[in-house]
């Protein structure tokens, strides 16, 4: 079974503005005949953890490689609310204020 490498960051330090952030360098194995693109990896990855608090938006663009507003407007597609609401509780929200 062939297998599909995805670099997560090639860098081991990257220089925003004036500052140098240190970055991991992350590599998985996927098999071959899965229909995820690299960029499907970064994006899947970068959601969770901008969902559960472990990366900013602007770090989460930065992992994918896309800026914050693009990152931003791409949440929805990986299930993931910008508000921190789920669908549901959203509803519920919206029901409670009528």
């Amino acid at each position: 079974m062939k297998l599909l490498l995805v670099h997560l960051r090639l860098a081991k330090t990257r220089q925003s503005n004036t500052k140098l952030h240190k970055m991991k360098i992350v590599e998985i194995e996927l098999p071959e005949n899965t229909d995820l693109t690299p960029f499907d990896v970064r994006m899947s990855l970068a959601s969770k953890l901008y969902e559960q608090g472990k990366l900013s938006g602007g770090q989460a663009a930065e992992l994918v490689g896309i800026s914050k507003r693009t990152f931003i407007e791409l949440l929805g597609k990986y299930d993931v609310s910008v508000f921190g609401y789920d669908s549901t509780e959203l509803l519920e929200d919206l029901k409670n204020a009528e």
